[in-house]
């Protein structure tokens, strides 16, 4: 049997597609290196991008990194490939999160396939959404989408709503008196009067959204220092529809998982027409990140508190080039 050649062009597709991934502040703390000997694509963390305030275990850091991994499988597929993941292959190695075998041809996971269109669709939004519900049947799904990845998507009542709800407005109390918290946070905002195109990271102002002219809003406020005149106001649904990712234990394994199944609920919200955001604000203060799960229900860690609903999608946010992520081994 002929062994599949894969190009380097075809590497630099399935990396394009990778990158799309969603990840804390939009540091994008990828790298890839591309073995054509083997055919394998090492998935490295890049601790320059870490949050060392906010996220100093690196557990978002790893959720954004698999989300990205989620994206390559995806792109594989697409492309008629298989990609054979394996998560924390060389324990001497900590920064190597996964590697992908690519081979080929896949005859396997049209679901996968599926998911390709909704890449580049799916945008974080920070604008508001209508109150219209999401469909049972539509949840469902996502449910579905989440367990796939070996995950539990559970949406909360409205008790547990209003308690996740203050605990975002607790974190943001104590990011406002943490000025290194502030510092790391601005230092990924791009300021609005920054000239267009100069940062391919982080948060530009177009992305901020409007501000909430009736109480807190249910997503970060990534404008409070860096002042955009333009923004505009806006009243935010009344009853935000949220959904809490967990896994049963907290380990760097079940941050990988939940990072692929993070990007596969996100990337089927889209398919199904839903406008998405995160909020992991009280996720990022150990002592409040344990009140964050509703204790009669059976997920032991939640890893992402996902806002879901019907409004606009969102601008894209800028990547950084392939070339920049992406090396290729002689």
């Amino acid at each position: 049997m002929t062994a599949t050649i894969i190009a380097p062009d075809t590497v630099a597709e399935l990396v394009g597609d990778a990158v799309t991934a969603p990840s804390m502040h939009n540091a994008q703390p990828w790298k890839f290196v591309f073995s054509p000997d083997g055919h394998v694509i090492e998935l490295h963390g890049d601790p320059d991008r870490a949050m060392t305030r906010t996220d100093p275990n690196h557990r978002a850091l790893h959720l954004g990194c698999a989300a990205a991994l989620f994206n390559l499988r995806v792109s594989a597929v697409h492309h008629g490939l298989r990609a054979r993941v394996q998560l924390l292959p060389d324990d001497s190695r900590p920064w190597l999160l996964a590697t992908a075998a690519i081979g080929g041809p896949s005859d396997e996971d049209h679901e996968l396939a599926a998911l390709h269109a909704a890449l580049r669709r799916r945008h974080t939004s920070r604008f508001p959404f209508s109150d219209e519900p999401v469909p049972d049947a539509l949840m469902d799904g996502l449910k579905g989408a989440a367990r796939l990845e070996g995950c539990r998507l559970a949406v909360p009542g409205d008790w547990h709503i209003e308690t996740v709800l203050g605990l975002v407005r607790d974190a943001e109390h104590r990011e406002d008196i943490d000025p290194l918290v502030r510092e790391e946070t601005s230092a990924w905002t791009s300021d609005a009067h920054a000239p267009t195109g100069t940062r391919r990271d982080g948060i530009p102002a177009a992305a901020f959204g409007p501000r909430s002219s009736a109480g807190p809003s249910p997503v970060r406020d990534f404008g409070r220092d860096h002042p955009a005149a333009d923004r505009g106001w806006a009243v935010f649904e009344k009853r935000p529809q949220l959904a809490l990712l967990g896994t049963p234990t907290d380990t760097r394994v079940d941050w990988l998982r939940a990072g692929q199944a993070l990007e596969r609920v996100l990337l089927q919200a889209t398919s199904d027409g839903l406008a998405t955001s995160m909020t992991s604000q009280p996720l990022e203060w150990p002592e409040l990140r344990w009140t964050v799960r509703d204790p009669v229900e059976v997920m032991g860690h939640v890893q992402m508190v996902l806002r879901l609903g019907y409004g606009p999608h969102g601008p894209e946010t800028p990547r950084r080039p392939v070339a920049d992520v992406l090396e290729i081994r002689e």
